[in-house]
């Protein structure tokens, strides 16, 4: 069909993720634990809404365990059968993944696949890493199973930079946190779509495509769904504009994104940026970027449908 092509892809990590991040201990108090599933019982009907507000499909990444909770994998169905896609997540979002040993990486991409496949009745074809981080042997891996496309390489310097910086702090004020720092060969990746080789931030002759985490030209400012919403309405149609002249136009949001402090997040309200701002702030910024987009004369697939797309790949 050709012409520019954007996307709009949500991770799905669910809570308890969070609290691993900033090195918090997760609640166990009832009213708290209820909250524990908020994203799918929660955030994915928003989803859903946010969607055919605007008539786009959406590309949904899912951790396989999440999926062995009965409501959770029957709302995941609802919105795979409504003809949005459901891709792989790995099984059990271990941010360490792509540092195991590659039939490790290989058994977790697997299981995810199985246990998503089992949930909507449609095998992922693509994968996104823990963390965007990757290395070698998660590609091997990837390889290896014979997904078509992954998409979780973010060549964002300042993005890169943050995240070291709140990981200092993290340490500096004693509390851990399970999310790791990827290599800074990560910068040297190409922004647009590219058949990654070895090593893998270079392009070469993988039989998948990378379709990287947007960024924009030049500085490679992040297009995220934590920064479309932090920019307010207007900075949403700024970066939208800056990224005008892409084949594909990658945006990648999270479940957390669909949620308010009022959702029984209190607790993460403190941690979390997006948190701090209102939710129907967050939902006219992501909206405003969506319209943009369109208005540039976009036309928004899902994932799998632009890995496919012939003259994509650089």
């Amino acid at each position: 069909m050709g012409g520019r092509l954007a996307a709009v892809s949500i991770d799905l990590d669910e809570v308890p993720n969070y609290f691993a991040i900033h090195g918090l201990a997760v609640p166990e108090r009832s009213g708290a634990a209820a909250s524990l599933s908020a994203v799918y019982d929660t955030a994915l009907p928003r989803i859903a809404a946010f969607a055919a507000s605007y008539g786009i499909p959406v590309t949904l990444f899912a951790i396989g365990r999440d999926l062995a909770r009965p409501a959770s994998a029957a709302a995941l169905r609802a919105l795979s059968d409504a003809g949005h896609a459901v891709e792989n997540h790995s099984y059990t979002h271990r941010y360490d993944l792509s540092r195991l040993p590659r039939p490790a990486i290989a058994a977790d991409v697997l299981l995810g696949a199985e246990a998503i496949a089992e949930a909507v009745g449609r095998r992922p074809t693509g994968f996104r890493a823990p963390g965007y981080t990757v290395s070698d042997a998660l590609f091997d891996a990837l390889d290896a199973v014979g997904v078509a496309f992954d998409s979780s390489v973010f060549p964002c310097p300042p993005y890169y930079a943050a995240k070291a910086l709140a990981m200092g702090v993290q340490r500096a004020k004693g509390r851990g946190s399970a999310a790791i720092l990827d290599t800074p060969r990560v910068l040297a990746a190409p922004r647009r779509p590219y058949r990654p080789g070895r090593p893998w931030y270079r392009r070469g002759g993988r039989r998948f495509v990378e379709l990287p985490i947007q960024v924009t030209p030049g500085v490679r400012l992040p297009v995220t769904g934590t920064s479309v919403a932090l920019a307010g309405p207007t900075g949403a149609r700024w970066l939208a504009r800056a990224c005008a002249g892409e084949a594909l136009v990658n945006l990648e949001l999270h479940g957390m994104d669909f949620l308010d402090r009022g959702d029984g997040l209190e607790a993460l309200a403190a941690y979390q940026p997006e948190l701090r701002v209102p939710l129907g702030r967050r939902m006219e910024a992501l909206g405003a970027f969506v319209e943009e987009t369109a208005r540039g004369g976009a036309r928004f697939v899902r994932l799998d449908e632009a890995a496919g797309e012939r003259g994509l790949v650089e």
